[in-house]
């Protein structure tokens, strides 16, 4: 299953001009849990993990990504214990980096060492990091950011106070975004503010490998080599499931990759099994195929500037879920950002 994935791994080919800004192809890394069966052979291997005064009740399992912003599509994943942290699995994935990317990372993924590492593949970041980070300056650039020294490289630091207003309220955050795009002129502060929030798109990708795919269950081997073979599964279909939307709306020119569903796809591709339909194909390749025809019959609208609270969707107790009704609203959104130019 592992040889499958890495046969069909990869940023998804497309026309369309997702995925790319200034001639950079945007990837993300980032990890998440998968619970494992409780058994004694997975506890030799993966373990529980703690959670508040307790331990989570299933064993998990750390799987981390390389995704194309773009295409969703899976460059390359690695996973094992969750004992071992997402920095020790991203540096794994450095491997995969090229000249021509830029990373994107969550403040997790900002230690000097990865990012010196992730610099030296010829790749280039766009990684948040703490506000309060200690960043003296050795430069100044004209459009208020600086330039820094972590370890063996420059990055340049750029500070902004990004604004959500909603019916509700509004809510203002500070960022600290790390980049080794050094070029004022070339690569403005404003934009790449912008561009940071491609990042949540790998967010997307778990909640469809999660909650799509797993529907929230619990992976089902009950041994440490069965539970590899199932993640390789579980990563192989969904990588042929974004291929062949990717292919579809690639079919409609001038259709952004986010309009394809998900949903949609799974649904499609579990009925051509369930019917045995189109199991042997002729000579003629047809990239759109049933699953792309029920896909472009079902896009999605253009994607809305919205907003929703991160909440705990389920109470570790049930006492803590007691209290006022949670807000589970999803307010239409305006966002606006405003660069904060370094202190003299």
């Amino acid at each position: 299953m592992k040889a499958l994935f890495d046969l069909i791994s990869g940023p998804a080919a497309t026309t369309a001009a997702a995925g790319w800004w200034r001639g950079l192809r945007v990837v993300a890394v980032d990890g998440t849990l998968l619970p494992v069966p409780d058994c004694p052979a997975n506890l030799t291997i993966f373990t529980r993990q703690r959670l508040g005064n307790g331990t989570s009740g299933y064993p998990q399992l750390r799987l981390t990504a390389l995704v194309a912003c773009g295409t969703r599509s899976m460059i390359a994943a690695v996973f094992g214990p969750a004992s071992t942290g997402e920095l020790d699995y991203a540096r794994r994935l450095a491997a995969y980096l090229r000249t021509g990317m830029l990373l994107l990372g969550d403040r997790n993924f900002a230690a000097t060492d990865l990012l010196n590492q992730v610099a030296a593949t010829g790749a280039d970041l766009l990684v948040r990091c703490k506000s309060g980070r200690n960043l003296p300056a050795v430069a100044r650039c004209r459009d208020g950011s600086i330039l820094a020294r972590l370890g063996a490289l420059t990055v340049r630091v750029i500070d902004a106070e990004i604004t959500i207003r909603t019916t509700a309220g509004t809510r203002t955050g500070h960022y600290r975004l790390l980049t080794t795009l050094t070029n004022a002129s070339a690569y403005p502060a404003a934009d790449l503010i912008r561009l940071y929030h491609e990042r949540w798109e790998i967010e997307t990708t778990y909640a469809e490998l999660k909650s799509t795919i797993l529907s929230g269950h619990v992976l089902r081997a009950h041994t440490p080599d069965g539970i590899e073979q199932e993640v390789w599964a579980l990563l192989t279909v969904y990588q042929v499931l974004r291929t062949a939307m990717t292919d579809a709306t690639d079919s409609l020119p001038g259709t952004d990759p986010d309009r394809a569903g998900f949903t949609t796809a799974l649904a499609a591709a579990r009925d051509q099994l369930i019917l045995a339909a189109g199991v042997i194909t002729g000579t003629d390749i047809d990239l759109i195929g049933a699953i792309g025809r029920h896909v472009l019959a079902h896009l999605l609208p253009a994607r809305r500037v919205r907003t929703k609270d991160r909440i705990v969707k389920r109470a570790i107790s049930k006492y803590n879920a007691r209290g006022p009704a949670i807000d589970r609203t999803t307010y239409k959104a305006t966002i606006s950002t405003a660069m904060i130019p370094a202190s003299p």
